[in-house]
C-alpha cells in the first residue's frame, strides 16, 4: 500500500533536484523514498546535521581528537612519521 505525501518546496530547488535524479535515472518519488528507508531503518537522518560547514569542529572529529590527546598524555599512542614527511620523499618545493 502507498500513501501521497504531500508538502512544499521551492520551485527551484525541486526544479534542481529533478533534474539531478532525472540524470540519475530516477524520480524525485524514489529519491524521497530512499530518504525515507534509510532514515527509518537507521532512526537518524543519512547526513550530519551541523551549524559548522567545517567537519573539523563536528563533534565526533572532537570527541576523536580528546581520545588521541588523552592517549599522548597517557603515553599509549605510538607516534610515527607519515610517508609524506619523510626526507627522502620531499621535493623541493612540493610534498
Amino acid at each position: 500500500m502507498t500513501e501521497t505525501f504531500t508538502f512544499e518546496i521551492e520551485s527551484d530547488l525541486k526544479n534542481k533536484m529533478e533534474v539531478i535524479c532525472h540524470e540519475l535515472g530516477m524520480s524525485v518519488a524514489t529519491a524521497f523514498t530512499m530518504f525515507a528507508r534509510k532514515f527509518v531503518r537507521e532512526k537518524k537522518f543519512p547526513f550530519e546535521l551541523s551549524i559548522n560547514s567545517d567537519k573539523f569542529f563536528s563533534q565526533s572529529n572532537i570527541e576523536y581528537l580528546e581520545k588521541v590527546t588523552s592517549e599522548i598524555d597517557a603515553g599509549k599512542a605510538k607516534l610515527e612519521e607519515h610517508e609524506l614527511c619523510s626526507n627522502n620523499r620531499i621535493i623541493q618545493g612540493t610534498l
